[in-house]
């Protein structure tokens, strides 16, 4: 599964927005404490959580560069991806300090930084639920 962020600018009676329309979505046992690691450790932006009973039912966290994450806990739910289970690729501007970051963070790391042979400055670690996040500067192949 990958990160990734398709926009979409169309203009209303009075305004031009830009919306994203595709989020990656997972599921968590403690989904408190994956949005805190994924805001503290990686610079995600909590947009709104909505509680029931104690328990995360969905929130929303946005990326710097666009796209975003919805998550919740698992609860009863049987037809979504289990936790842990998700891997997501996110573009970055400065994976050094945000590897570091993470690091300090306490994030596990799966693939230390380091250079790729089509171009990118690239890194993996898991969250705490085990899910795997790849964060690297390539941006996708670009059509001639």
């Amino acid at each position: 599964m990958a990160l990734v962020s398709l926009t979409c600018q169309y203009s209303s009676m009075s305004d031009e927005t830009t919306q994203t329309f595709l989020w990656h979505s997972m599921r968590a046992h403690d989904a408190r404490a994956l949005i805190r690691f994924l805001v503290d450790a990686l610079g995600f932006v909590e947009v709104v959580a909505h509680e029931q009973d104690g328990k995360v039912v969905h929130a929303e966290l946005s990326w710097p560069l666009g796209g975003g994450v919805m998550l919740g806990n698992v609860g009863d739910l049987t037809s979504v991806p289990q936790p842990g289970t998700a891997a997501a690729y996110v573009v970055t501007n400065d994976p050094d300090a945000l590897f570091e970051r993470a690091v300090k963070a306490g994030a596990a790391v799966n693939d230390a930084l380091h250079d790729t042979d089509y171009g990118s400055r690239s890194f993996s670690i898991f969250d705490p639920e085990g899910n795997l996040w790849s964060f690297g500067t390539y941006r996708g192949w670009v059509a001639p």
